[in-house]
């Protein structure tokens, strides 16, 4: 054993943890290395942070601080015959993976015994001290066991997380349950013969609490379901609330509808309410699926999730570099997919993986919260294969797990900081968003998705012309389900299920039949010609309709489609189009090709001095900001309204809040702010306030064109291109700056969803890698064997 000697210079330098301390003895900060790994996880005594052994020195050497606590972890499996605890398999309530009651990726898994070996360790020359040693000084003693002590900051997170997490049962408690009103009008309600009031169904039926009308339910998106009678029930009486028959329980629950809440709630005074209709609740039993259970059913009834899982197929396991998985750490597919797909681009590769030893060099004070140090990990940690190996022991590849990164991806964001499931492309630009502040002094990757959009707006009585332009990362095609293909085999498949299921049958899931778009058909819906209503013509000094079409001004180097597969239905709940698209491997986009102002067209002129001002109404305004929708969609919604009321308005915004511009700031079309020939409009506020800082008009006009408006990422922008800003005036072209090349690219990469809404589901991804598809499903890597292109909802394609 080393001398205690060595330990003595250090001693001022060893702190003890408090409550609140965050301790990283769960992964190195700069890898994901851990106790189990081979050279084990080297706790500093002074800063708490984690290093794997291939870190731990250059830390020692930038900081001086030289005494670690040394974690290695042994894990053996427990002899099958000694594990306990098995028991049916268990119930699957949940569109969800990796979460309480969802899917268990850990399901069928062997059982271990885990030990760990602690030893004080001293840099320079690793030299080791064991623990538990009487021996130690009195501060170091403390030290370690504060860190044994400590609570892993993963745990901590988690439950962070999970408090903002829907578990598909828990639900909010009604505001009618407490004073519900319920009818003297001596309906009591018998324990078995129920059907519909209004029509022959038998199942799917929902007792009112108010007035003991029995009505089916609303139809399911693929047309299952009821004949939507309860709804108008509700629609026609005003009475709030009703329970599915056959959900009930002994103990009183049940599932809860509150027609006026538009959600499903909780009534803790069901029994009761039941009890007013003559129903014992103790007698009965469930009988019905839930509304989760039935949302899973249809899922699976689909075949979508076996289709893009590639169920059918006995998948080839890979392994090596830029094959590593990532585990579910709860509905953080959508994560793991846009990470995957990232890194698959050069450009990410050069700044994160190339670039991380001097990123890491760096040795920030706080690791943990640096987003180019965490990303850099998580890059490194794909490509480089060290994590990437066939795991006996654990069923599968090991892969690696992104708690780090998901919670400073995370922090702050109503939505990523839970640990709910969410939209992949949300996410892809909440990263691009963060990309771009953390890009300063450094080129930002981004740039190689970044294009230009081409709006052409020709009044419909003068014909003069207005050219706008916006930077976009990414181009979102509607999917026109009139342009199916494949009309009457789908209307054949639909009556041979809706016959099947009347008889109590299922038609096989892998034969089922979607519509199929061309891929050519979402090309033309997005050209289509669109028209503008008060469109303020500066030509003839008075509103009209214009006519609008879209193009694109630049082709950049990786093209990022999205299809517009998740809408709302007209009852205003969110829904996805089961659609096949006919996504090309290969494609020519110069159909897109937009050209700018053309001879023989004239620029509309600068808007008149007299252009009436904009009236909207506040009281409908307010309402509106009330519903949750953006201030600038709001005013959108009254003035393409007219203010003629609440209804016209939120059905406006309803219709387009998948456009491009659906949040930004509101310009009346043809008004001075908006007619900015090809430059993108500026707002003067916000060059105003740029310049109150000390930068220039112009370099408050570029930056604010470069981030949308935004003042406080405008900031970032500046700082981040200053020497750029200073060496290159904005640019004048109409490329505006943005990379330009040919029209013609290949399919690399796509993300697909499986559910019905981008709140519940699972995503997946396949990439080409080295000539072959490969599917990454979570931290299960395989050779693909038929990629269902045809599925997907995020694609990649790269210039050819």
């Amino acid at each position: 054993m080393a001398s205690l000697d060595l330990l003595t210079p250090h001693l001022s330098k060893i702190n003890i943890p408090s409550s609140q301390q965050l301790v990283y003895k769960d992964e190195c900060v700069y890898s994901f290395d851990n106790p189990e790994s081979e050279t084990g996880l080297y706790v500093s005594l002074t800063s708490f942070l984690g290093f794997g052994r291939n870190y731990v020195e250059q830390y020692y050497q930038k900081t001086g601080n030289a005494v670690f606590l040394h974690i290695a972890r042994e894990k053996q499996p427990i002899p099958e015959q000694e594990q306990t605890g098995d028991g049916p398999e268990k119930k699957i309530t949940r569109l969800a993976i990796g979460v309480e009651g969802g899917f268990d990726p850990d399901s069928g898994k062997p059982k271990f015994t885990y030990t760990d070996h602690y030893n004080v360790v001293v840099l320079p020359g690793f030299h080791t001290f064991p623990w538990p040693n009487d021996a130690l000084p009195e501060v170091v003693k403390k030290s370690v066991r504060g860190v044994l002590d400590a609570e892993s900051p993963f745990k901590k997170a988690e439950m962070a997380a999970l408090q903002g997490t829907w578990d598909g049962e828990k639900r909010e408690v009604s505001v009618h349950a407490f004073n519900l009103t319920q009818l003297d009008n001596g309906v009591k309600i018998p324990p078995t013969g129920w059907k519909c009031a209004k029509c022959d169904l038998s199942n799917n039926l929902w007792l009112n609490l108010t007035d003991g009308s029995i009505l089916c339910g609303r139809k399911f998106f693929d047309g299952s379901g009821g004949n939507d009678h309860a709804v108008e029930h509700f629609r026609a009486t005003g009475y709030p609330l009703a329970v599915k028959l056959g959900t009930i329980t002994a103990d009183g629950k049940g599932d809860v509808f509150s027609y006026d809440e538009d959600d499903m709630v909780e009534d803790p005074h069901l029994a009761e309410h039941l009890k007013h209709f003559g129903i014992n609740v103790q007698q009965l039993q469930k009988t019905e699926k839930s509304m989760v259970e039935l949302e899973l059913e249809l899922n699976r009834r689909n075949g979508e999730w076996n289709t893009l899982q590639e169920s059918s197929s006995e998948l080839r396991p890979l392994h090596g570099p830029a094959l590593t998985g990532l585990n579910n750490l709860g509905n953080s597919c959508y994560m793991n997919s846009v990470l995957q797909v990232i890194f698959r681009m050069p450009e990410f590769v050069r700044r994160f993986v190339d670039g991380a030893p001097e990123i890491f060099a760096t040795f920030p004070a706080d690791p943990v919260n640096d987003f180019n140090v965490q990303t850099a990990k998580v890059g490194v940690g794909l490509l480089s294969g060290r994590y990437s190996f066939p795991d006996e022991a654990e069923g599968g590849q090991r892969g690696i797990s992104p708690h780090m990164y998901r919670q400073l991806i995370g922090k702050g964001h109503p939505e990523f900081m839970t640990k709910r499931q969410q939209d992949a492309h949300e996410f892809f630009l909440h990263f691009l968003m963060l990309l771009e502040r953390n890009s300063r002094n450094k080129p930002n990757p981004a740039e190689c998705l970044k294009l230009l959009v081409e709006e052409r707006i020709e009044c419909s009585e003068s014909h003069n012309v207005v050219y706008n332009s916006r930077a976009e990362c990414h181009l979102p095609l509607p999917v026109p389900l009139a342009a199916a293909t494949n009309v009457p085999q789908v209307r054949d498949y639909e009556a041979r299920r809706a016959q099947a299921e009347a008889s109590g049958q299922r038609l096989d899931p892998s034969q089922v039949i979607r519509p199929h778009i061309p891929f050519t058909s979402c090309l033309e819906s997005f050209m289509k010609e669109e028209s503008v209503e008060m469109f303020f013509s500066a030509a003839l000094n008075k509103k009209v309709t214009a006519h609008k079409t879209t193009r694109l001004a630049t082709f950049p180097d990786y093209l990022l489609i999205q299809l517009k597969k998740f809408t709302i239905k007209e009852d205003w709940t969110p829904a996805k189009l089961d659609v096949a698209v006919e996504m090309p491997w290969e494609v020519d986009l110069s159909c897109l090709r937009g050209m700018g102002l053309q001879d023989g067209e004239t620029l509309m002129p600068s808007a008149a001095p007299d252009a009436p001002a904009i009236q909207l109404d506040e009281n409908l305004l307010t309402q509106l900001l009330d519903m949750g929708f953006p201030v600038e969609a709001c005013k959108k919604s009254l003035y393409y309204t007219n203010n003629s009321g609440m209804e016209a308005a939120s059905n406006w915004l309803m219709e387009h809040m998948n456009d491009w511009d659906f949040a930004n700031k509101f310009e009346p079309p043809g008004s001075k702010s908006a007619d900015a020939g090809v430059s993108i409009p500026v707002d003067p506020d916000s060059v105003e306030q740029i310049t109150g800082m000390g930068f220039t008009a112009a370099q408050a006009a570029q930056a604010l064109r470069a981030t949308g408006g935004d003042v406080a990422r405008a900031l970032d922008w500046i700082f981040s291109h200053v020497d750029q800003m200073e060496e290159q005036p904005p640019a004048s072209d109409r490329k505006q700056g943005c990379r330009d090349g040919a029209e013609k690219y290949r399919l690399v990469a796509f993300i697909s969803h499986m559910g019905t809404s981008t709140m519940v589901g699972h995503y997946v991804c396949h990439i080409l890698h080295e000539g072959r598809w490969v599917i990454f499903n979570d931290n299960k890597v395989a050779l693909s064997e038929n990629p269902p292109k045809d599925l997907g909802y995020l694609y990649l394609y790269e210039r050819l």
